[in-house]
């Protein structure tokens, strides 16, 4: 089954699933609450959308300024900066380094690039242990499942079904309790830490002035997996630079408001090199893997560039109405909603997630939500007439065709009506079947009625 029809068959699944339902949608309510309450005590919310848009815009308009000067501020403190094009150089630099040290044991924090590259995956079929870190992470890896959400990889469980989890996997007592549950997965977890031979990490943000990388986080799951193995290895895409360090006072908070609906995030962290002399912790050794994936296909595309301005805080997830229907799980690809309907198609070829872009209302919820003003919805649209003049199917091109006749012709279009009004007292004899030429439509919902009068027609009889 193609990517395609597997999206189809899983919204159908899920949509008539009003429990999922239910559990997501009072999840996301809660997280609105808490954002905006969050958003009013910013002096001037939308003045700081425009400055931190202006700021991603330059970063990512000197791409190749600010990533020279990174590698060159990093390397100058002792950190070993490796460039991938694609994710197989990205895994094989990795597994490089994770065989030059003999490693078999291996901690891993949130790192969305690795799903995307499917590190894990490798690491596991080079007989290497990989466990994850952050909690949310740690019970899908538990569930052999992919991330639900980029800041909630675990929203779609209760907690019940997270107690059997621990209950089946770790032998741990059923427990209802939330923090109960999170002392089982720490127990668990801090045996990896002492153990481990490599830490692996994402970046939320690069700062270019500096060579440091930015992990922002709630459990402090992240500092363990970085500081106490002995090789640390962070992997990031490019467009995670910001030019400079006083850019992270505007950034931080904005990442916790618009993510989570928090001031700040619990641990901000920033990582400029392996230990220094005299330092009592870190590691031996400090890796930074630069991936670009097609990220630069992305970069050419002037009309879609700002998409690369995302910071990965999935306020447009939180609040697309399709995403609240359908779930994470169901987009097929690491990067879910509004922002991964737009970016997954450059970074995976348009033709087979072309689909994606279509799985959106055109509402503009996601573009008003997004803190770095990407322009989202207008992106889907655009992905639908570049896949379509891409590669048209050839019943649409005959279609518009004969549309495009009938519209033009106004004596074809007055016939065309009265056909109309006709043909629909047929309709509920086939409808919702194959038959039915809107059979996708009304599946779920009612085909509109013919107006029994036009316009013209009306205003025609008003003034004879």
């Amino acid at each position: 089954m193609n990517s395609a029809a597997q999206f189809r068959d899983d919204a159908k699944r899920l949509t008539h699933d009003l429990r999922h339902r239910e559990l997501i949608q009072s999840a996301l309510k809660k997280y609105e609450v808490a954002r905006d309450a969050k958003k009013a005590r910013y002096q001037d919310w939308e003045s700081a959308r425009v400055e931190a848009s202006d700021i991603k815009w330059d970063a990512v308009n000197h791409l190749d300024a600010h990533l020279a000067e990174f590698a060159r501020n990093a390397e100058a403190h002792g950190t070993k900066v490796h460039w991938a094009s694609t994710g197989g150089q990205a895994r094989e630099i990795i597994l490089g380094i994770v065989r030059e040290k003999n490693a078999r044991s291996i901690i891993k924090s949130k790192v969305m690039t690795g799903e995307e590259i499917h590190l894990n995956e490798a690491l596991e079929k080079a007989d290497m242990s990989v466990v994850e870190s952050d909690l949310g992470e740690y019970i899908v890896q538990l569930r052999h499942e992919a991330p639900y959400h980029f800041v909630f990889p675990a929203m779609h469980l209760t907690r019940g079904e997270i107690s059997d989890l621990f209950e089946r996997e770790l032998g741990s007592a059923p427990t209802n309790d939330a923090g109960e549950l999170t002392m089982i997965a720490r127990r668990a977890l801090r045996k990896k830490y002492i153990t481990a031979d490599i830490g692996i990490s994402g970046a939320n943000f690069a700062i270019a002035e500096t060579g440091m990388v930015s992990i922002t986080e709630n459990e402090g799951n992240a500092r363990l997996t970085c500081a106490l193995p002995k090789v640390h290895i962070a992997l990031m895409g490019i467009e995670k630079l910001l030019p400079k360090l006083e850019d992270l006072a505007l950034f931080l908070p904005m990442l916790a408001t618009a993510g989570a609906g928090q001031v700040l995030t619990g641990y901000n962290t920033m990582y400029g090199g392996p230990r220094q002399p005299g330092e009592a912790d870190g590691p031996e050794e400090f890796h930074v893997v630069l991936l670009d994936n097609h990220r630069t296909r992305l970069l050419a595309d002037a009309e879609q560039r700002d998409a690369l301005q995302c910071i990965r805080c999935g306020a447009c997830l939180n609040v697309c109405p399709i995403y609240k229907n359908v779930g994470g799980h169901t987009y097929g690809t690491t990067y879910q909603g509004p922002i991964g309907a737009v970016i997954t198609p450059h970074l995976r070829g348009l033709q087979d997630w072309k689909h994606l872009s279509f799985a959106s209302s055109l509402c503009g919820a996601c573009t008003s939500a997004c803190p770095v003003k990407i322009d989202l919805h207008h992106h889907l649209l655009q992905s639908r007439r570049n896949a379509r003049g891409q590669k048209p199917l050839w019943w649409e091109k005959i279609a518009f065709k004969l549309f495009a006749v009938l519209a033009n012709s106004p004596a074809l279009w007055a016939l065309a009506k009265p056909m109309a009004r006709f043909g629909q007292i047929f309709h509920p004899l086939v409808k919702a079947t194959r038959l039915d030429p809107a059979y996708v439509w009304t599946q779920s919902r009612e085909l509109p009625k013919v107006a029994p009068q036009t316009f013209k027609e009306y205003w025609k009889g008003r003034n004879p």
